[in-house]
């Protein structure tokens, strides 16, 4: 065969592109953030602390990370249209040498004698059908999934929305019954749990249990947080 067939149709991953830039936003805006509020409790530093650099980190990371990824794509398109022209260019002066890429990828896919050739014939007919298929198999690239603003800002929001619910314990405490030991315990399991969630979301595109996913990303999480924890009440006497 020329194609391996995909999990997903082209239309089903240009439908589903956003669920990857939403964990990516999503797991790193909740650990960031729980691990600068972990970093902070763990220094036993005020609330007004914890609020002033989460939302600090929160909002700045999060512009930077959907800056980051918006450019990170755009140049990936760039770089793809540069090749898509070169690759016509040289179909248009060495159209000989292409015809035979295309009949050694197809040859490479089982294509053989007459069938080979007629194939080779009906791909090269057609100068875009030639060149997307250069593009797949000599390149290895392909732009039907690649939304630089869509992408950004799935980012963008995906970590705010994920990586405030770390704040969400303090930002309420003063209508909640809780001490700060107890607020922070309160964070710990909706930070989790967020984790959790988004762990299973990312499940959508692998064959992972949905609960396995949202463990495995529970955990990696929780390792990370952890780990400020421990940096901020070993650095305590600092603050």
């Amino acid at each position: 065969m020329i194609y391996n067939t995909p999990k997903l149709s082209i239309l089903d991953r240009t439908k589903y592109v956003w669920i990857s830039d939403f964990v990516y936003g999503g797991i790193d805006g909740s650990v960031t953030t729980f691990a600068v509020v972990a970093g902070v409790q763990g220094a036993q530093l005020s609330t007004a602390i914890i609020l002033i650099l989460g939302f600090a980190n929160l909002f700045a990371d999060g512009f930077s990370m959907a800056i980051g990824k918006y450019s990170s794509d755009k140049a990936e398109l760039e770089r793809i249209k540069k090749i898509k022209r070169l690759e016509y260019e040289s179909i248009k002066g060495k159209p000989a040498e292409e015809r035979q890429e295309i009949k050694d990828i197809l040859a490479g896919s089982g294509f053989s004698g007459d069938c080979l050739d007629c194939a080779t014939k009906v791909i090269t007919k057609d100068k875009k059908i030639w060149v997307d298929m250069m593009m797949k198999y000599e390149f290895n690239v392909a732009d039907e999934t690649i939304y630089p603003v869509k992408s950004s800002l799935t980012t963008f929001f995906a970590f705010n929305i994920i990586g405030i619910i770390p704040l969400l314990s303090y930002l309420f405490k003063p209508l909640l019954p809780f001490g700060d030991n107890s607020i922070f315990v309160l964070t710990i399991v909706f930070t989790l749990f967020a984790l959790f969630i988004v762990g299973a979301v990312k499940s959508r595109f692998s064959d992972q249990k949905w609960w396995l996913s949202g463990l495995e990303t529970l955990i990696i999480g929780g390792v990370a947080a952890s780990l400020a924890y421990l940096i901020g009440f070993l650095l305590k006497g600092l603050a």
